[in-house]
This record gives structure tokens, sequence and C-alpha cells, in this order.
């Protein structure tokens, strides 16, 4: 494994960070300020909790920082933006309760000079032509003006509904900050509590790890090593910053983030990283996500082949989206589709989305529709009903891609030649099904109201509504006496949700049978309109019953879920 050049790894406090004569740049077009009311509800928290018992720290996390070429007083904020934002607001708050006081003329003098040192020491020193305060803090394209012109100088927006969204954020966050100061009576009517409060508990007693990196690849590395711990951190924008810096002229940066926002708002920003796998997947084996940062860099190097990259992935983004979504209009032209589209999101299939995309750009829309069926019978016998690791299909699907891509596969055929190996025979299909059983509650009910759909719709030889009946179980779920003598509690509770116990069922003949022995429900199930609940005739119901029943409904099952090659 490669070596991560990292240049300090410490435990650091925000007083450390913010107080030492360095500068912290968040990066031109990373994202703007999104911190929300239960954001800073959770920090006020945090310093409540630390201002009520004094001997106590509180870890923020960590943050990330990228150590500046030309100067060690700069870095760049690869991570942590939102937190110190926010902490530095908390810091404005404070000094303005302070200027609150000068201007009550209480103790004017020794609270003009706390506020001088503690603007000096945790916003930055007054320029001395503009005689306004800058910060050590730089924020973002979008945020930095406002924060420094109206924030740093305690300036109220002459129309808050006019700013940017994420400035409104900016100034609800101080207003949010100096209510809940305001609400520590003890602190804000003295100036001297007040710096004590900001210097003691602020800026010694909240912790941070600090991470120093020395270029882009070794950031990303870090995300990714923190994000496989559980924290979350914004790799797509250390990706985002790259493309970007590859732009030379101003033209050139302004198309590339109105491209950059098209994607970003069609996939939406947690799921690009998952979205560039699928892609990149489509010339290259195996692309793990902690990579993708590191292909993209290899490949891209300049302006004219980064935007190569967005017009393919805006290209994509549409049919990534859609492929999740049979309600998408992606498919107003393509209807056909769509009750393959539904199997997937049904079967939380997303292995074949690279064998996909190659094949909407690659294939006709026919072979197209008929490589959809492939892969949701394919799924349906590997996954659904064999329980199979999904591990192989993901290999398997990602040559499909490539092969695809490069042309050496033409039709669906050819896919499912090069898919056989995983393509569960008749055989292991039948007997798997056999023993089916998947419960009727939570996010498996619209499984169960799928498979119930499809044999019912192969008996009856029509079209079925899954929205039409209630899922009826003939060994009810909370089986009365009369059920004990047909079924122990551990054969009731191990073939409850067997598909064999399981029939469609009007939703009032459903009511109407309830718990009721299977004497009455039998007698109920004639009056029924569906096919597979008409069949079921037997004198008596018992697990042998039940077990012959799911057989019969397997083998119709082999000729519903089956490849159209041979």
């Amino acid at each position: 494994m490669a070596r991560i050049n990292l240049l300090a790894t410490s435990t650091t406090s925000f007083g450390d960070l913010i107080g030492n004569g360095k500068i912290y740049r968040v990066p031109p077009f990373q994202r703007d300020y999104s911190w929300h009311e239960e954001n800073w509800e959770d920090l006020w928290q945090d310093i409540l909790g630390l201002y009520m018992n004094p001997e106590t720290s509180h870890y923020m996390g960590a943050i990330v920082l990228q150590s500046s070429k030309t100067s060690d007083k700069e870095f760049t904020i690869i991570d942590g933006q939102q937190r110190l934002a926010t902490l530095s607001i908390v810091a404005i708050a404070v000094i303005n309760k302070i200027q609150e006081l000068v201007l009550r003329e209480e103790q004017k003098e020794a609270n003009q000079e706390r506020q001088e040192i503690l603007r000096r020491t945790y916003l930055s020193d007054r320029d001395p032509r503009s005689l306004r305060y800058s910060s050590k803090l730089l924020l973002n394209e979008n945020n930095n003006d406002f924060y420094q012109s109206n924030l740093i100088n305690l300036r109220k927006p002459l129309n808050v509904r006019s700013l940017s969204k994420s400035n409104q954020l900016l100034w609800q966050s101080f207003q949010y900050l100096s209510t809940h100061l305001e609400a520590l009576e003890k602190v804000t009517q003295d100036g001297k509590r007040l710096a004590e409060f900001l210097t003691d508990v602020i800026a010694q007693r909240l912790l941070f790890i600090q991470i120093n990196v020395e270029d882009e690849l070794n950031a990303y590395t870090v995300f990714e090593t923190l994000n496989a711990r559980g924290i979350e951190l914004s790799s797509t924008d250390l990706l985002k910053n790259y493309l970007f810096s590859l732009f030379q002229g101003p033209d050139d940066l302004q198309e590339a983030q109105r491209q950059w926002r098209r994607i970003t708002n069609t996939v939406q920003m947690e799921r690009f990283p998952e979205f560039l796998r699928y892609y990149l997947s489509l010339r290259q084996t195996r692309v793990r996500r902690e990579r993708l940062f590191k292909i993209v860099r290899d490949s891209v190097r300049d302006g004219r082949q980064a935007f190569e990259l967005l017009d393919q992935l805006e290209n994509y983004a549409s049919l990534f989206i859609a492929l999740g979504n049979s309600n998408d209009e992606f498919w107003r032209d393509f209807s056909e589709n769509r009750p393959y589209i539904r199997e997937l999101e049904l079967f939380q299939v997303k292995q074949a989305y690279p064998a996909l995309f190659a094949a909407f750009e690659q294939f006709s829309p026919e072979n197209f529709t008929r490589l959809l069926k492939l892969v949701c019978v394919l799924s349906f016998r590997y996954t659904i009903v064999s329980s199979l690791n999904p591990n192989e299909l993901e290999t398997l699907y990602n040559k499909v891609a490539i092969a695809i891509t490069n042309r050496e596969i033409t039709n669906p055929k050819q896919v499912f030649d090069s898919l056989r190996s995983v393509y569960v025979a008749d055989e292991k299909f039948l007997q798997d099904f056999s023993l089916l059983s998947i419960s009727t509650k939570g996010k498996k009910k619209k499984l169960v109201r799928y498979i119930l759909c499809k044999l019912e719709a192969d008996a009856a030889h029509i079209d079925v509504n899954e929205d039409s009946f209630s899922i009826e179980h003939i060994l009810p779920e909370s089986p009365s006496s009369d059920w004990q003598q047909d079924f122990t509690d551990t054969q009731a509770e191990e073939m409850m949700y067997r598909i064999g116990n399981l029939t469609p069922l009007e939703p009032h003949l459903n009511r109407q049978v309830g718990n009721e022995p299977y004497s009455a429900k039998k007698v109920v199930y004639q009056q029924s309109v569906y096919t597979l609940t008409q069949n079921v005739l037997a004198e008596e119901w018992t697990s042998n019953t039940l077990a012959t029943r799911q057989q019969q409904l397997a083998r119709r099952a082999v000729h519903i879920w089956r490849s159209d090659f041979p």
C-alpha cells in the first residue's frame, strides 16, 4: 500500500488553530455553508456541557488541512469548513455581546480593550486603510463577501431575504447563537466572563484531530480512510476542486461550474461517488470507491480532458437516476422498460448499472429492453431466490460493460453467454424456490406482492394489478388454537412466510377469514377471482400440503423467470 505523506497529525483546539497567526481558506468551489438549526443545536449543547462541567473537553472530529506550497502560514481546509465557520460565528457573537456592553457604557474602556484583543486573536486585525476587520478564516466564493462584510464587521444585512440561501444560513446561525448566548445571563452581563467563555471554553476545550496533507491525492486518501470509519466527509468536493483547477480562463471555468451544477442537481452530491464509480467501470476493471480520485487525476490532466469527463458524466446522469425510478420522465418514450426498471428497484440491483450504461449507448432500444429483462431474470434467480453472493455479479457486469464499450459485445445473447456462469440452473432454482420464505412486513412486502402477482398472471393468463389484492396467509400470522393440531409453534414460525402459504385475496375477503380455521377459509377462497386462491383445494392445511403447493408454484416460477436465450 502506498505511503500517505502526512505532514502532521495532532490533537489541537479551536484556539490553537485560529489564534496562531495562520490563515485558513475554504477552496473557492467548495460547497456553500449548509448547517441548519439541528447542527447549531448540537454544537450549542456541546458548548453548554463544557460550560457546566469545567474539567471536561469535547472532541469535534477530524479536520483535514492541505499545506500551502508558498507559505507556512496558509492552509486550505479540505474538510472541517462547516465546523470552523460556525465556531468563528460563536466568537463573533461573543464579541458582539461585548460591543453591546460598550454601547451601554458598562466598563467601556476595559470592554473596548477586550473586544480588540479578541478580534485580533480569533478574527483578525483591522485593515488600517478601510478600518474594517478581515478574517483569519476565508470562506468560499459564494459566502466570503457576506462573511467578511457583514458578520466580521457586525453589520446587519439590509434585506435578509435577498441573500442567497447559504448566506441566509450564515446570518441565521449568528442569530441563533446570539440568542442562546443571551440566555446565559451570568456570562453576558460581564465583559470579563464573556471573554473567559470564549477563551477558556470555546477556544481551549473544543478539540480536533488535525491532519495535514501535502496534496489533493493524499487528502482524498485520508477522506476515504475516515469515511471507512464512519466519518462523513465531502470527497466529491475535492474531486470538483481538482477538475476546476484545470481550467485556465474565466469563461471555461464558468461553463464548467454550470455543467457541474447540472450534473449534481440531477445525481445529488451524496450519490455522486457511486455514479462516478459506475461510469469509470465502463473502461476499467474493479473500480473501488477509494481509488476514484486517483483514477480521475491520472486520466484527466488538462481542461480539455476535464470537459470531456464532464460531458460524459452529464450524458449518463439522467440514465443513472432513471435506472432507480420506473416513474422517471426519462422512460416516457421507452415505456416498455418501466416494468423491468421497477423490478430492478424492487430487487435493489445496481451491479448491472455499468453494463446498462454501455448498452443504452450501444444497443438498439429493442435490445436494451431485452437486456433489462435478462438482468431482472438473472437477478431474481441469483439474488432473490438462491441468495448467492452478489460480488461475482459485479465483477462479471464490469467485464460486460467494458466489452460493450469496446464493441466486443453487440447484443443481449452475447451478454447472456458472458453471464451464463451466474445464471442459476432450472433444477437449483426449482429447489430453492420450493423453500423460499419472505417476510410480508416492511419493505419485503412489495417483493411478496410482486411474486404473487407474477404467479397469478401466469396462472390466469391475464394482467394483474399488484395493488388490487391483500396478501393472505393461509396459516395465519397469529394462529389460533385451532391450528395447533396441524402445526407446532416451531413449524408455524418457520412456515408462516413460505411462498406456498401465501395467496392473493380481495381485501374484504381477507378481513372476513382473519384467523379462522382452514375449513372456514377454503370455502371463502372459492369466492375469490384469483386463480391461485381458487386452486387452494386441499382437504386440510398441514406442513405437507403447504410444501406440495409451493413445489407446484416453483414449477410455474421456472418458466416465468427464464432467460430468452438457450
